[in-house]
């Protein structure tokens, strides 16, 4: 880039973007002057505060809120970084959904799964992944107690709470804790801890309602919300309030955001054209191409020949062709065929969703030292998703026999048909098939006379509609038992009820019977009456549930008095039962493409946890904790964390923690009843394209499936970390803390560490056969599992790999590191005039992962790691800054967000050599032209983009906001790298570019 670029785009990417920069050596924690409650994590839950906090006064710093210990109001609660999102930064941003809120933190990194993600086994679902360390790695929990997973697990096997279905109206405020918490928390507390508070008390009436659409008229959204409650805690010593809440968000379509988003066909960008729906007579369309071939046994339409030959394909309907024709005239292909682009016709960014959900919760003082309350909530989440059409040619279905497979050698369409569809050159009633354009030329040889087709059933609307029931009900009671103990009992139990309905899948045993028999119309799909297309794609229903039943308690004493103040000492328990049952969604492999992924289990884990916090002096803090998990499967761990807090003045604090935590596998990881089977996106090597030539299907990257079984013998994740930082308040108006973390995972629980070394294997081969045995040979539990059919074209080539077997085993490391910063500006500019400032900056400074044969995978500012979750990658720098002016009763607010470049290479997707990985250009994962420049459109440019939301308030009663999110409208980069399900983006990191400007604007009141 020339100093003159780079000088454009510096001003181009404005102020905001140097401010991020230049904060990123530093990063902290901040908090609103908003008076909180200081919160009491012991045992996974929160204290049952007072119901009306402190005031506090301008300028005034709030009390700090932590996750993490069990003594409330010492310097215990600032020794761990911790990022604080009030209901006054929430509000200002107008976020109104826990997956807006805590997917808004820096520290949300590769992994992280958004609803925009439409293709994963957790399509609509939500999910943060601190420190990139998975979304399993990161435990989410509700008023400090946790709640029952989402039933499918994210990649086949990671577990998470699902932030679509958490009520957020009643929130008060969200505190994410990110170093090391398995000595609090037990398992997946790896990467840090999500702890959603809600309010304690609520008196009088209160809701709000909102509603808008995006600049180009679609992706409408509404939400209302009521609460209201009776009782006052400290005046009568009880309260009880409840809530109600409702969500909806309309369809977003890539054709409505057009070029990039729309398309494979880069070529307008000096890219490549990956589209073959309008150049290959292969590629399958909705409108049907035949050609001719031989067909072994008469009432199998899957025992077509594999090569055809006259080498003429034909259109089925000559005159149905919507967007235009192309011609193919090469040594092996002549024909017209349909010219599509099917992300454009059929791609959605946004699915619709709905949410709805109530919560009630009673607090009560039984004592002058004792106090009990009772939560119960429903939510309900659903989710629709539309998909482009299902293919006629399928591989079988994962895990069945070969036999069905309608690629292999090839589904066709026979010379005679009759009702019974069994015998039909016989019977009685024989008609020839109005299907085959070759059946009257070869009714007397109808062996020779077979027409294979190629075709997507465009008249079968494809996609699933997902809803999740989460059931919750927690109790507690707490209070004062003299000479210094304090106590806490509580318990949780929930339910998430799940059910996905498939449609548009083509059942095996309905396709062939509709071809025999004729009763599928392929020249006027239109034609076709909805039994007939019921009886090729009956829509699939399959229910799963979750559950977890967790009773815990904690007692803790004031031992006796330090000179920085109190020695506190605690322990506890903890009882947490959970069970999954993700039923296979393709059981009886009855359907083509549907996944037969499934995990079940249960467990029951018991654990014991102490602190200690001494504060020796008012300088010196030390805080020691432990916790000892065991689980039912067998295996135990012991988790220790230190941390400690110097503040030799009091405007500046060091602190710093070591910690070990550790990861529990999953349900689908260690139960042999449990089975994954997923699919990645794979190039093809050199010397495969060149010995399929002529087929332009062999010249793109393709998906690639794996399969893997949950492992007995596999054992827990475990884990290293640690922090240190700074605490900066030189003024009562300004605060801001640093804080470096290093976090080092192993025993990594991986399915097949070794897959794209197997892949590699196979492609050095010439034959599927010997293919297949180098695939073996690269260790215990590899093997092929599905092979494609021969390359028409080129008969005798290699045939693709579609779907080998891998193994779950601990191998290999992870090592995350960074540094974070946050900062708080509060300050009084004039009389009723205040401006806010907050932010909030992460930037990555290592991502790895070490192999079992001690290649260094680096995938900080990189696609990688490509094969988990969206392959969204790796910002080195993420951040976000928020400033507010205040003047009088009206609100200003601009939150500017930032993701830095990320360059479009994947370690995990790149074979290494000499067991080293190169991540130049040279392995650029954009579709480059073919000898073309490897350094062009190497880098996904940074993105930025800001929200507004202004706000007046009418008296104490009436608040009136409008907002504005992505206000320049500011587009999402290219990632010509991405997956060409989610053509040319990124969905974790661009999404507000995808959806562009979104109007909203809406009133709030209280009584």
């Amino acid at each position: 880039m020339t100093l003159k670029n780079s000088a454009l785009s510096a001003l181009r990417y404005g102020v905001s973007t140097a401010a991020l920069l230049a904060a990123v050596a530093v990063p902290a924690y901040a908090q609103d002057t908003t008076p909180v409650q200081v919160a009491d994590a012991a045992n996974e839950q929160a204290p049952q505060a007072s119901a009306n906090p402190p005031a506090v006064e301008a300028g005034e710093q709030a009390p700090i809120v932590v996750t993490g210990t069990l003594f409330r109001d010492s310097n215990a609660s600032s020794i761990s970084p911790v990022t604080v999102l009030s209901s006054a930064t929430l509000q200002r941003a107008n976020i109104t959904t826990a997956q807006d809120a805590i997917r808004s933190v820096s520290a949300d990194s590769a992994g992280s799964i958004s609803t925009g993600f439409k293709g994963g086994f957790s399509a609509g679902g939500a999910a943060v992944s601190l420190r990139g360390l998975g979304v399993s790695s990161t435990v989410v929990l509700i008023d400090g107690l946790r709640s029952a997973n989402f039933p499918l697990n994210d990649d086949g096997h990671n577990s998470y709470v699902d932030l679509n279905s958490i009520p957020f109206s009643i929130v008060d405020r969200i505190e994410v804790l990110k170093d090391g918490a398995s000595s609090t928390y037990g398992a997946d507390a790896i990467g840090g801890v999500v702890n959603l508070i809600s309010k304690k008390n609520f008196k009088g009436l209160e809701g709000s309602v909102q509603g808008g659409t995006t600049g180009q008229g679609d992706g409408a959204h509404y939400r209302a919300t009521l609460t209201g409650g009776v009782g006052d805690y400290r005046e009568q010593g009880w309260n009880f309030y409840v809530n109600g809440e409702y969500t909806y968000d309309g369809y977003i379509t890539n054709h409505s955001r057009g070029y990039p988003f729309n398309t494979l066909d880069l070529r307008p960008s000096g890219l490549d054209d990956r589209n073959r729906n309008d150049d290959s007579l292969t590629t399958p369309n909705p409108q049907a191409v035949v050609t001719r071939v031989t067909q072994t046994d008469l009432n199998n339409p899957l025992a077509g020949q594999i090569t055809s030959p006259t080498n003429q394909y034909q259109l089925l309907n000559p005159n149905a062709c919507p967007y235009g024709t192309f011609t193919v005239n090469t040594s092996t292909t002549q024909g017209t065929g349909c010219a599509h682009n099917l992300p454009d016709e059929y791609f959605i960014i946004q699915p619709k969703q709905q949410r709805y959900s109530t919560t009630a919760r009673f607090t009560a003082r039984l004592g002058d030292h004792l106090e009990a309350f009772a939560t119960g909530s429903y939510s309900h989440s659903e989710v629709t998703i539309t998909t482009a059409p299902q293919g006629i040619r399928q591989s079988q279905p994962f895990g069945g026999d070969s036999a069905f497979a309608s690629n292999n050698p090839g589904i066709v369409l026979p010379v005679y048909v009759c009702s019974t569809g069994v015998n039909c050159a016989d019977a009685a009633d024989k008609r020839l098939n109005p299907n085959n354009p070759y059946a009257a030329a070869y009714r007397d040889n109808p062996r020779e006379g077979a027409a294979r087709i190629y075709y997507l059933f465009g008249d079968i609307p494809a996609g699933s509609f997902r809803y999740v029931d989460v059931f919750r009900t927690s109790a507690g009671i707490s209070g004062d038992l003299g000479n210094g103990f304090k106590f806490r009992l509580n318990g949780v139990y929930a339910r998430d009820n799940f059910r996905v309905t498939q449609y548009g899948y083509v059942n095996i045993q309905g396709l062939l019977n509709a071809i025999n028999t004729g009763a599928y119309n392929f020249v006027n799909p239109e034609q076709n009456t909805a039994a007939v297309r019921n009886q090729i794609s009956p829509t699939r229903a399959t229910p799963s549930y979750s559950t977890i039943a967790t009773i815990g308690g904690s007692l803790i004493k004031s031992l006796l008095e330090l000179p920085g103040g109190s020695l506190n000492v605690g322990g506890g328990f903890q009882v947490r039962r959970e069970t999954l049952m993700n039923r296979n969604q393709n059981a009886e492999l009855s359907y083509y493409s549907l996944t037969t992924s499934s995990a079940q289990g249960r467990q029951t884990v018991t654990a014991g946890f102490f602190e200690i916090d001494a504060p020796f002096t008012r300088t010196l803090d030390l805080n020691l904790s432990g916790r000892y998990d065991h689980y039912s499967q067998g295996y135990s761990h012991f988790s220790p964390k230190i941390g400690a807090k110097f503040t030799p003045i009091e405007q500046i604090g060091f602190r710093a923690t070591y910690s070990q935590g550790f990861r529990a596998p999953t349900f689908a990881e260690y139960n042999p009843a449990s089975s994954y089977a997923g699919f990645s996106s794979f190039p093809l090597p050199p010397s495969f394209v060149a010995a399929h030539a002529n087929n332009p299907a062999y010249t793109t990257t393709y998906n690639i499936g794996t399969g893997a079984k949950g492992n007995p013998d596999i054992l827990p994740e475990v884990s290293r970390s640690i922090t240190f930082g700074t605490i900066i308040k030189p003024t009562r108006w300004f605060n801001m803390t640093v804080d470096y973390y290093n976090i080092k995972k192993s025993n990594l629980i991986v399915a097949g560490p070794l897959a794209a070394k197997a892949a590699d294997e196979y492609y050095k081969q010439t034959t599927a056969a010997a293919g297949c045995a180098a695939l073996a040979a690269v260790g215990p539990g590899y093997k092929c599992n599905v092979i494609d059919a021969p390359d028409p074209f080129n008969p005798t080539a290699l045939p693709r790999l579609l779907i080998y077997d891998v193994p779950y085993v601990n191998a290999n490391y992870q090592l995350s590191s960074g540094i974070d910063m946050q900062a708080n500006v509060n300050v009084p500019l004039a009389d009723n005039v205040r401006f806010f400032s907050r932010l909030d900056v992460t930037r990555v400074l290592r991502f790895d992962l070490v192999t079992p044969e001690g290649v260094v995978q680096k995938y900080a500012g990189t696609l990688g790691p490509y094969n988990l979750s969206s392959g969204g990658g790796t910002p080195r720098i993420r951040g976000n800054w928020q400033n507010s002016i205040e003047i009088g009763k009206f609100s200003l607010t601009t939150t500017t967000y930032y993701v830095g470049r990320i360059k479009q290479v994947a370690a995990d997707a790149i074979t290494p050599v000499n067991n080293t990985i190169d991540l130049s250009c040279a392995n650029n994962k954009a579709p480059i032209v073919k000898n073309g420049d490897k350094s062009y459109q190497c880098f996904i440019r940074p993105f930025i983009y800001t929200d507004l939301n202004a706000a007046v308030k009418v008296n104490d009663q009436f608040r009136f906001f409008f907002n504005v999110q992505n206000l320049t409208n500011a587009r999402a980069p290219l990632a010509a790298g991405a997956y060409t399900s989610n053509p040319n983006y990124l969905s974790s990191w661009h999404y507000a570019g995808l959806v562009g400007r979104n109007f909203s604007a809406g009133a709030s009141f209280n009584f």
